[in-house]
């Protein structure tokens, strides 16, 4: 099917979700606090479900949740989004009786993340359907919250973690049903993550996926850093989106500050952003071919993967583009004796990309495996809040670049492709697209690439403040949430890598396919363990 236009969505729709709402339940406070957001309400407790359900009435998209705990209270957000801006929902509650209702009856996509502040701070969301923990492996007991500020970062050191062997996997009993595990530690390079597969035959009935394997306790290891230090960490979150990440957690600190980098800067960030989405894709189109024996589109993707992260390293200094981005600006540049040699560069890659991608999406025996393969459909993708290629496959459209534009993005236009089938196919196509639209970006920047400095000072500090970053990465929409103290000092660091979202889309588009086709649909996904497992 050919690709679809963006459709048009009614303006003001987060100002008709914010008129309902302080109209229906307990809400002060509407003048928005939190620079990065269009407004911010504060939500009575008991309110908290009801809240949700109206935003799922106006068909605002649930995009993240969180909390901190600034004693006597525990103070929980959740963040909403739609194409004309963002709104966060703040509720405070007392440490004696941390319990909130659960948003995931109205939000599917609240399910892991109120488990895991439940995990982290022991708060219990009533209502929720699934009650068993979701970060809390066995390196701390139920009854330790790590997130608290009582908990110390190195935690209770043992000789030797427990295995996690007793994670009550949801049974699939009947006739000639059997059960397939897998992970978490698997074969090659890739990191751990526990599949747990009940099939009758070939055909699968259902996918459980268990993650956290990899928990670095990131948020925990962020408080008492400075804003170097931050930007630091922020990088190595997700190795694959370190510019994001980056980004997102630069911006954040940024908006709370109110400095914003010079024009340059925040055009080199985007010219370094589009540069992680190209070469992520390229990997992620010859993998996707890979899985299913088609091995000449892996060797053509990763020669022109290789080709362009050398340039990465000879121009800015590092392949995966890691500490690129610092706070208040970038700490590489493009001297005018690089533009040709990156001009150059771009014209050949969408020389050769035109040349594949009609290849790939015309030859048979590849096709055969792709077409009809894991199908995303529209509406599962709309209720489950799925972003970047998994969303744009399924003709969920969002992209931050496009539809609440941040600088350079506002001075830009950004093509958003977009597919109906929601198949395998259509999340490698969407790929292809989208290294040809940042190609376009690139020299777009490039030609118009203003002058300033690289970085500025964010200093001096004088007060605590708070603020959101929100960046379009590779996967997709990528969230940061920072506090800091009157020091500069970070009290806050909450990261939300687009996988949160995307994940739970697997173990629904898995059922009606083969157990062999699990290794491709995985892929076509490509959730980021490490971005989850924070």
């Amino acid at each position: 099917m050919r690709r679809r236009q963006p459709e048009q969505v009614t303006a003001g729709k987060v100002a008709e979700f914010v008129t309902h709402l302080t109209r229906t339940v307990v809400t002060t406070g509407q003048k928005s606090t939190v620079p990065g957001v269009q407004v911010c309400l504060d939500v009575a407790g008991e309110d908290w479900g009801k809240a949700a359900e109206i935003a799922a009435e106006h068909t605002l998209r649930w995009s993240a949740a969180w909390a901190e705990h600034l004693s006597p209270d525990f103070h929980v957000v959740c963040l909403l989004a739609c194409s004309d801006g963002h709104c966060l929902l703040r509720t405070r509650l007392a440490e004696g009786r941390p319990e909130l209702p659960s948003q995931m009856p109205s939000f599917p996509a609240a399910n892991r993340p109120e488990r895991h502040i439940q995990d982290m701070f022991g708060i219990r969301f009533t209502g929720h359907p699934d009650p068993r923990r979701w970060t809390r492996h066995q390196a701390w007991s139920a009854k330790e919250f790590p997130l608290r500020k009582d908990f110390p970062l190195s935690g209770s050191p043992q000789l030797k973690t427990p295995p996690d062997c007793d994670y009550p996997f949801v049974p699939v009993s009947g006739e000639g049903i059997y059960e397939i595990p897998v992970g978490p530690v698997h074969a090659g390079i890739i990191e751990p993550g526990h599949f747990r597969f009940q099939a009758d035959g070939e055909d699968v009935l259902r996918l459980e996926e268990h993650l956290g394997y990899v928990h670095r306790g990131v948020e925990k290891l962020a408080e008492g850093r400075d804003l170097a230090g931050l930007a630091r960490l922020a990088g190595r979150l997700s190795g694959d989106s370190t510019v994001a990440h980056g980004w997102a957690a630069c911006q954040a600190a940024e908006r709370a500050l109110g400095v914003e980098p010079s024009p340059r800067a925040l055009a080199l960030r985007a010219i370094l952003c589009e540069r992680e989405r190209i070469a992520n894709h390229l990997g992620d189109i010859g993998a996707i071919c890979n899985d299913v024996g088609f091995t000449f589109a892996l060797v053509q993707c990763s020669r022109l993967r290789e080709l362009w992260q050398r340039n990465n390293a000879a121009i800015f200094g590092h392949r995966l583009l890691m500490d690129r981005v610092v706070s208040g600006g970038v700490n590489c540049d493009i001297s005018p004796e690089h533009l040709p040699e990156l001009f150059a560069e771009i014209n050949e890659l969408r020389v050769r990309v035109e040349e594949l991608m009609p290849m790939l999406l015309e030859y048979p025996s590849l096709q055969d495996r792709l077409r009809t393969t894991g199908i995303l459909s529209v509406e599962l993708a709309q209720q489950l809040g799925t972003l970047g290629y998994v969303g744009r496959a399924s003709n969920h459209q969002d992209d931050l670049r496009r539809d609440a534009p941040y600088a350079p993005y506002d001075q830009l236009v950004v093509n958003v492709p977009a597919y109906l089938e929601g198949d395998v196919a259509k999340r490698t196509r969407v790929r292809g697209d989208e290294v040809l639209v940042s190609l376009e970006l690139l020299e777009q920047l490039l030609k118009s690439l203003p002058e300033g400095p690289l970085q500025i000072d964010c200093g001096p500090f004088a007060r605590c403040c708070e603020g959101l970053g929100l960046v379009e990465g590779w996967r997709g929409e990528t969230v940061a949430y920072v506090r800091l103290d009157e020091t500069g000092r970070v009290m806050r660091y909450f990261p939300r890598d687009p996988s949160w979202l995307n994940w739970p889309a697997l173990e629904r588009l898995i059922l009606g396919n083969i157990v062999p086709d699990f290794p491709v649909c995985n892929k076509s996904v490509n959730g980021s363990y490490a971005g989850h497992d924070l």
